[in-house]
C-alpha cells in the first residue's frame, strides 16, 4: 500500500504518494510558493487558493497528488 501525507488547509487537504511521484515537477513550476522540495514541510498549502491548488494538483501526471 502506498503511505499518503496530508498537507491540511482548513478543510481543503493536499495528499501526496510519494511511491507514486515522477518528479515530473509540476507542482514546483506552478505553484513554487506552495511546493519547495528543499523545505520541510515540502508543501504549503496555506500560500495558494483552493482554486489554485485544485487546478495544480489536477495537472499532477503521476497522480501522486490529490485532495479532499
Amino acid at each position: 500500500m502506498v503511505e499518503a501525507k496530508e498537507y491540511a488547509k482548513g478543510d481543503f487537504t493536499v495528499v501526496w504518494k510519494a511511491e507514486k511521484c515522477v518528479h515530473a515537477g509540476e507542482c514546483v513550476k506552478r505553484l513554487p510558493e506552495v511546493y519547495n522540495p528543499k523545505e520541510r514541510p515540502w508543501i504549503k498549502p496555506e500560500n495558494a487558493s483552493v482554486e489554485a491548488l485544485k487546478k495544480q494538483i489536477d495537472a499532477c501526471p503521476s497522480g501522486a497528488l490529490s485532495y479532499k
